[in-house]
C-alpha cells in the first residue's frame, strides 16, 4: 500500500477523511486541546496524508489517541535524546530515588488504567500507558538496585501486558506483539514466572488473530509448563481456560473441552488474588470464555451458554460484553438465525463504536448473515 504511514493507518483501519477530523475534535474537546475548524482540519490532514507537512503538536498525540498507534507506526519523528555523561549521570541519580513508595505509585497508574479500560476501552488509555511504560523502563534501565529493579521490572510487566490487550484491541497488531515481548523480558528481569506465563499466553492470542493457531496452543502450553511448580490456583485454573481458547480456534474440540472442564476444576472458591489484579475468571467470565470457545467449534450450546451468561456480565465490563454480543451474532447466524444474528450484531457495533474497538469492529465486519449472498 502506498502513501505515508498516517495514511495508511487510517486506511487500514477503514476510516474516511471526515470520520477522522471528528475523530481529532471529539479528542481535543474531552482534552480541552483548542483546534483548527473541521474545514481547515481536512485540508491540513490531506497535506499531512500527502507528506506537504509535519504534523505537529498536539495533533500527533490526537492521532496516536483516536488510532492506537505509536509516532513510529505512524511516521512522526522520535524524540531525540541526549546521551553523553551528563544526561547519564542526571538518569542514574533519577534512578536512585526509586523507592517502595515511587513503585506503588505506578501500580496504581496501572490499576486504575485497568479499570478504565475494561469500561471506556483503549481510546483514552493507549497512549497514557506508553508514557508511563516509558517513565518505567527508563528508571528500571538506569537503576543498579537489585530489589529495587524487580519491583520496577513487576510493574512494567503489568504496564506492558495492558498496553498489549489495548493495542491488540486496537487491532494495532505488531505494536500489540512488541509490548509482550517488553512483557516478557520485563518479568524474566522481575524473576516472576507467574508474570512470565501471563504474558506469553496472552501473546498466543494475537497468533489466534491472526490464523496461527498451532502456534498459539505451542505456546500457551509452553506457558504452563514453565509456570506449573510456581503458579497460584487462580493463574493456572487462567492458563487452562487460554488453552482451551486457543485449542478451540485450532479446531481440537476434545482438548478444547477438557481444557476449559480442567479450569473450572482448578478455579479456586475465591477467585481473586491481590497478586494477580489482571485476572477475572470468577463469576460470569470463564462460562464466557468457555462459550467463546463452543462458538468457535460450531458447537450449538454456544447460543444457550453465551445467551445465559450475556445478563451476568458485570456493567463495568464493557468489552468483554461487547465480545459477547459478537460471539452471539456469530453463532446465531452459524444456526441460520438471521434476525437475532442481526440484532446482536448491532447491539455489539454500538459499544464497539463507543469504545473504538477495531478487533471487535472487524470481526463484525467479517460476520456472513444467513440468506446473503456470501452465506
Amino acid at each position: 500500500m502506498t502513501g505515508t504511514p498516517l495514511q495508511r493507518v487510517r486506511k487500514q483501519l477503514g476510516y474516511s477523511a471526515d470520520g477522522v477530523v471528528r475523530l481529532l475534535r471529539q479528542r481535543a474537546d474531552v482534552r480541552g486541546v483548542p483546534v483548527m475548524t473541521a474545514a481547515s482540519l481536512k485540508t491540513k490532514l490531506s497535506r499531512w496524508e500527502n507528506g506537504h507537512e509535519q504534523v505537529s503538536e498536539p495533533y500527533q498525540r490526537l492521532f496516536r489517541e483516536i488510532y492506537g498507534r505509536t509516532n513510529d507506526e505512524l511516521g512522526f519523528p522520535a524524540d531525540e535524546e541526549d546521551d553523553d555523561a551528563a544526561e547519564l549521570r542526571a538518569r542514574l541519580e533519577m534512578a536512585r530515588t526509586v523507592d517502595a513508595d515511587t513503585v506503588a505509585v505506578f501500580r496504581r497508574q496501572i490499576d486504575d488504567a485497568r479499570r478504565l479500560d475494561r469500561k471506556f476501552g483503549g481510546v483514552t488509555l493507549l497512549d497514557q500507558l506508553r508514557g508511563t511504560i516509558d517513565q518505567v523502563e527508563s528508571l528500571l534501565g538506569y537503576n543498579t538496585i537489585g530489589g529495587k529493579r524487580e519491583q520496577l521490572a513487576g510493574a512494567l510487566t503489568e504496564a506492558s501486558t495492558l498496553a498489549g490487550w489495548e493495542a491488540l484491541d486496537r487491532n494495532a497488531i505488531s505494536q500489540a506483539w512488541q509490548h509482550y515481548e517488553r512483557a516478557k523480558a520485563a518479568a524474566r528481569e522481575a524473576m516472576s514466572p507467574a508474570l512470565l506465563a501471563h504474558a506469553m499466553a496472552e501473546q498466543a492470542f494475537i497468533l489466534v488473530d491472526i490464523g496461527e493457531a498451532a502456534s498459539a496452543v505451542e505456546q500457551v502450553e509452553h506457558a504452563r509448563q514453565a509456570a506449573e511448580n510456581a503458579a497460584p490456583p487462580l493463574l493456572r485454573a487462567w492458563l487452562a481456560a487460554a488453552a482451551g481458547e486457543c485449542l478451540s480456534a485450532a479446531g481440537q474440540r476434545g482438548d478444547a473441552l477438557r481444557a476449559f472442564d480442567a479450569a473450572d476444576t482448578l478455579l479456586p472458591p475465591e477467585p481473586i488474588d491481590a497478586e494477580l489484579p489482571f485476572l477475572f475468571l470468577g463469576g460470569s467470565h470463564l462460562d464466557r470464555w468457555r462459550g467463546n470457545a463452543l462458538g468457535k467449534l460450531g458447537e450449538p450450546e454456544a447460543i444457550d451458554q453465551l445467551t445465559d451468561v450475556l445478563p451476568r456480565v458485570p456493567e463495568a465490563f464493557v468489552r468483554a460484553r461487547t465480545g459477547l454480543l459478537v460471539d452471539l451474532a456469530y453463532a446465531f447466524a452459524a444456526s441460520g438465525d438471521r434476525d437475532a444474528a442481526l440484532d446482536h450484531a448491532r447491539q455489539a457495533r454500538r459499544l464497539a463504536s463507543r469504545i473504538k474497538s477495531d478487533r471487535q469492529l472487524r470481526r463484525l465486519d467479517g460476520l456472513i448473515l444467513p440468506g446473503s449472498s456470501a452465506a
